[in-house]
């Protein structure tokens, strides 16, 4: 998916994308966005593997 995303961006493109999220969010907020964007596949993920095991969610006595 990656190769078909970025087939149409060149280097161009990405570093003006880059240099707008910079002066949209500052140096000091883009750890925090990509902290958030971090847990938030994390959770996905694990509720992705939850509903694949049906016994994920059940606690053993």
């Amino acid at each position: 998916m990656n190769a078909i995303l970025l087939g149409w961006l060149g280097s161009t493109e990405i570093i003006v994308i880059v240099l707008v999220v910079l002066l949209l969010f500052g140096g000091r907020k883009i750890p925090e966005l990509m902290r958030g964007i971090g847990k938030g596949i994390k959770e996905f993920r694990s509720g992705m593997n939850e509903k694949d095991d049906p016994r994920a969610g059940e606690k053993n006595p």
